[in-house]
């Protein structure tokens, strides 16, 4: 009886580490129990070759995954009480011999499948496929691979997601990873919907209420498939940013704006309200330094009560910063515990460190 349930205690174990082995959890992670973090030496660097690295990551972690039924059946031969039998298949029952026929099979026909696609330089892999389909008439699928390493260097892009199944958007490309592939689209030929949220009231990653958009990806290009990205609502502006064409929200679907973005709306409608800073004829605004994308056009003049009292500071910095980094700028020098305070909270000019309050930024004009 001990034996007996010493098997079914091992079932349950090894069944438990296949699914973190296919599906990681958080810990397996931090802990580099993961396929890509085992084999880092034999897949190269994802951030110098990106197209080269998931091709190859892809192609082992089915290798690897195929291994789990066999890893099962040899188990057995050192926890089961009828090991002698497990050692000689010959007298296993039927159910066992089938069991051990699919565990020996499967690893070969996958070693048969991987050895196919890296012929020709992985030219038969899916991956290179997809980019196949990507070039243009005349090019191959190794300049598109090429655009993508290029792109996915750059720190600009936005990344979002957990480990093996992220997405990210670069100037031209929208990629989604997953265990076994990895989706492409070009920005210019695809199109983007909301088809759906969903709702959780406790998020594993920060105990809060959270919501999740469901976005159909779907190109122009009949050959390529549409796909689904799943994104927490407080990344969506930041994904919006970043794309060039707009996403479809014809369900009307009500998103929840991050903290961040409330705050910035509401800044902006005190800053609104705020007297407003002439600019003379002969100064030229320069780009923002925060991030230099928009022209300067908040400048920081205390406002909020006489000038040699309170203790808000007069700033005599020229302007160079833009509403939107000067409204991140004053919520990163709050108490983030605290949000129901930062509207009548200080900061310090982020060039000078005078004190100011939102009463004291005034539009350029």
């Amino acid at each position: 009886m001990i034996g007996g349930d010493l098997v079914v205690l091992y079932s349950l174990g090894y069944a438990l580490f296949a699914v973190c082995l296919v599906a990681p959890p958080t810990e397996f992670v931090s802990a580099g129990l993961t396929v890509q973090t085992v084999l880092s030496s034999i897949l190269g660097s994802e951030q110098m070759n990106f197209v080269g690295y998931h091709i190859r990551r892809t192609t082992a972690t089915m290798i690897v995954h195929s291994l789990i039924p066999l890893g099962y059946y040899i188990g057995n031969i050192f926890i089961s009480t009828e090991n002698e039998h497990f050692v000689n298949p010959v007298a296993l029952n039927i159910l066992w011999k089938i069991f051990l026929a699919i565990s020996l099979l499967l690893p070969f026909c996958t070693a048969a499948v991987a050895y196919y696609w890296s012929r020709n330089k992985w030219q038969n892999h899916p991956i290179a496929k997809l980019l196949h389909h990507l070039a243009p008439s005349g090019s191959s699928w190794h300049a598109i691979a090429s655009s993508i390493n290029i792109e996915f260097r750059r720190f600009d892009k936005f990344s979002t997601g957990l480990h093996g199944r992220r997405l990210i958007v670069t100037d031209s490309w929208l990629i989604l990873t997953s265990t076994y592939y990895i989706h492409v689209g070009h920005q210019g030929d695809i199109h983007l919907s909301i088809v759906g949220t969903e709702e959780h009231q406790l998020y594993h990653e920060n105990a809060t209420e959270v919501q999740f958009l469901n976005i159909t990806v779907t190109s122009i290009d009949q050959r390529l498939k549409p796909f689904r990205i799943r994104l927490n609502a407080v990344e969506y502006s930041d994904l919006k940013e970043k794309l060039r064409s707009p996403i479809l929200n014809a369900r009307n679907v009500v998103i929840r704006q991050s903290l961040s973005d409330r705050f910035l709306e509401a800044f902006r409608y005190q800053v609104s309200q705020n007297e407003v800073s002439q600019k003379p004829n002969d100064v030229e605004l320069e780009q923002c330094i925060g991030c230099m994308q928009t022209p300067a056009n908040v400048k920081l003049q205390k406002l909020c009560s006489d000038p040699s009292a309170g203790a808000c500071m007069q700033c005599y910095c020229r302007p160079m910063w833009c509403l939107e980094c000067m409204s991140k700028w004053f919520a990163s020098r709050q108490d983030q515990s605290q949000p129901e305070t930062w509207m009548s909270s200080r900061s310090p000019c982020p060039t000078c460190r005078a004190t100011f309050c939102m009463l004291d930024v005034c539009r350029i004009v």
